[in-house]
């Protein structure tokens, strides 16, 4: 995993915070939510590519 992959899941997770905040302080818990989980999914198709690449190495490290 390099710096930038890095770097935009820390943005994303910050941004995210703060729509939540925003949402769930204006009364749309509902709302709140969604862009939580939409935020946990955006993250993991960003990292699914790496962790791929992880269980790939791992399977020719113990030769599965």
């Amino acid at each position: 995993m390099d710096i930038a992959t890095l770097l935009k899941v820390v943005g994303i997770g910050f941004l995210v915070s703060v729509a939540y905040q925003i949402l769930s302080r204006s009364g749309r818990e509902e709302q709140a939510m969604l862009v939580s989980i939409g935020g946990i999914i955006v993250v993991l198709l960003m990292l699914m590519g790496g962790l791929s690449q992880l269980v790939e190495n791992l399977r020719e490290l113990f030769g599965i």
